[in-house]
Order: structure tokens, then sequence, then C-alpha cells
């Protein structure tokens, strides 16, 4: 096949795939930097609004979640702390929707048009009781195709919200791509029940998820409670039952990983392991490439699937000898997600705020490291 090759920027890239995934409907708040997957998502879906605040936003994608219109938003961080309470409630109400969080310079409202990798211990403890959403990560402008799909399918398969970290940059910057590289995206279908039997709306067999009714629906009638409640969605409190299923919201997210797990890893003979995410994983490829061409060879790897971090993931890292991460933070917060404040001396950080990490402050660290240990 011929090549088919564009000029196109990730947001383009997200907003189709949200669409051919199954996405209906897209609210959002005009927020930096995240404003270009508010105007492609103007002219793509067949429902799309402006809401008054963040707030609103996550009311009203959580409403057409029960309504049976599968949602999605964008936001930066001062939009994703006004719509906590809001994600909480939609988790404990096992509603599916996506929100793509375009990062910033904080802390507080930062800089709007300065980008970062600062939201993600935000993010792993946005749920109250240190439960997690799925997060995914887009690490290249390819991820932007085929991790939001797989964001999509995460959301709907698991009825729960999800988020899709990205960058400024990411989103904003216009790549050659050959679009024939992008692979056929299948819709993704809700697990609606077709039983005759009553239904139970929070009733599970051993994957852990109910199946989906919409209120919409003519036939059942369909209990949706944000608070603690049993498997018949009435609220109760501390009962075995309404605990039994709250903590079935954490084995569903936790033990069902490997269908949405998502990583890029190349093994290599050395015995140092770089691991990226977000922006950062596009300048360590550049700088991986200037070391294979001195003949330095070091291994990598890119989560896309960031939270829940994998024991998957975690086994990796701890094969290797010497462990350099990097990310546009100044405290290295997928560091502390990993090994928490008790870091190895075998591990090494790259960070940085202000501007994104270069491929040259990269191989600076790449080279200290074989030196110092």
């Amino acid at each position: 096949m011929a090549p088919n090759i564009s000029l196109i920027d990730g947001s383009k890239l997200i907003v189709e795939s949200l669409a051919q995934s199954g996405v209906e409907a897209f609210i959002s708040y005009p927020i930096t930097p995240a404003n270009w997957i508010n105007q492609y998502s103007s002219k793509r879906f067949p429902i799309m609004t402006f809401a008054p605040d963040e707030i609103t936003v996550a009311q009203w994608i959580s409403g057409l979640s029960v309504a049976g219109k599968l949602p999605a938003t964008a936001t930066s961080f001062p939009g994703l702390a006004l719509m906590v309470e809001s994600i909480n409630m939609a988790f404990m109400m096992e509603l599916p929707l996506i929100i793509v969080i375009a990062q910033r310079l904080g802390p507080s409202t930062g800089s709007a048009t300065v980008g970062a990798q600062g939201d993600l211990m935000l993010v792993n403890g946005l749920i109250s009781g240190g439960y997690n959403i799925p997060v995914f990560s887009i690490s290249n402008i390819y991820d932007c195709w085929e991790v939001t799909s797989k964001a999509v399918y995460t959301a709907v398969k698991l009825r729960t919200p999800v988020i899709l970290l990205t960058s400024k940059e990411m989103i904003m910057t216009s790549h050659s791509i050959d679009l024939n590289k992008l692979p056929k995206i299948e819709k993704v279908e809700f697990d609606y029940y077709e039983s005759d039997e009553k239904y139970i709306p929070y009733q599970t067999n051993k994957d852990y998820v109910p199946f989906y009714l919409p209120l919409t629906n003519n036939k059942h009638q369909v209990r949706i409670n944000s608070s603690t409640h049993d498997e018949t969605g009435t609220i109760k409190k501390a009962t075995v039952s309404a605990l039994g299923n709250t903590i079935r919201l954490h084995n569903k997210i936790q033990r069902r990983i490997n269908e949405y797990l998502m990583y890029e890893y190349k093994k290599e003979t050395s015995d140092l392991l770089i691991v990226s995410y977000d922006i950062s994983a596009e300048s360590t490829r550049e700088a991986i490439l200037q070391l294979n061409q001195k003949g330095i060879k070091v291994s990598f790897l890119f989560p896309k699937t960031i939270i829940p971090f994998s024991k998957e993931l975690i086994e990796i890292i701890n094969s290797y000898k010497k462990v350099l991460i990097v990310e546009e933070n100044l405290s290295g917060l997928l560091t502390k997600i990993i090994y928490g404040i008790n870091q190895p001396e075998n591990v090494f950080k790259v960070n940085k705020i202000g501007s994104m990490i270069t491929p040259s402050e990269i191989i600076k660290e790449v080279e200290r490291c074989f030196q110092v240990y």
C-alpha cells in the first residue's frame, strides 16, 4: 500500500480515535492547552457543547453515561481539580467516561502555555480511599490513536471513568505521519443486560463488572447510586454486602489490568534501563538513537498504562542493575509511585520544569550512570 502522508497534530488523532471507538458526546469548558481538542470535537461529535464550568462538565458527562451515551471531555489541572468529587461519584456509580488531561506547569493554575508532567500523583490518588481508575499515558504521535482507543475500550468494558494523560507539546505539535500505519479501530460495544429476569444493577459474575442498562430502557428499573450501596443499588453503610460491592470496585481495576496494560519495552545487553512516559519519552527516543550511533546500547521502557502501575512493569525494572527515570517535573513523580519515598541507590533521575527535557540532558545522565555505579 502506498504511503498516505499527512501533517497532523495529536489533538486531531485523539478526537478521531475517540469518535471511531464509540464516543458519542463531548462536553467541555474551554481551557488551555486542551482547546484544540475542544475545537475538533465541535466538528466531530453528534453531541458537543460547552458547559459553564468544569463541575458542570463532570456532572453532564455522568448524566450522558447514565443515559447510554458514551461521553468524553478534555481539561487541564485546574479543571480536573474541580471535577474530583464528580469523578469519585462516577467511579462509585460505575459510569464509563473518558477524561483527557493536557498537563501544564503548576502549582495552582501555573502557566497555561507551559507544559509539564505534574499530575501523575494527583491522578494516582484521585479516588478517596486509595482506589485507582485506569490512567493511560501517550508517549508518541501514534499513541494518540492507539492508546486513546484502548482507553475507550477500558472505560466501557470495566464500566469506569478513565483518564488519558498527555501534554501541550504532544497534542499541539504537528507531525508528518503515514495514515496507513494507523490500525483500524473497532467501535466498543456495551455489555447490555438482555435477560427477562429482574435486573439487579450491581450484580456481577467472576469478571467483577455488572451488566449495563441505561436509564432510558423501558423494560427494567435501573438504580444508580454514588453512595456506599449493595448489589441492588440500595444505600447501605458498613454491611457485608455493601463493603463487598466496594471492594469489588478495587478488584475489577487491579485484577483485570492485563486486559488494558500497554507499554513499549526494548531489552538490550546493557545493564541500564531508561524509563520515561508522555512527552519525555520522545526526547528519550532521540537520546537513545544518538547513544546507539556512539555504540552505546541501553534498554528502555515506556509505560502507556501508567496507573495502576503493573507488577509486570515492576519486574522488568527490578531486573536491571541501573535504572534512569526521565520525567518533566521537579521531584520525580513516577519514581515515587514505583519506589515510594525510599529511592534505591541504583536509581537515577532526570528532572526539569519550565521546558522540555532535551536528548543531550538525558545522554549526559546516562554517561554519568555508567561512571558512578
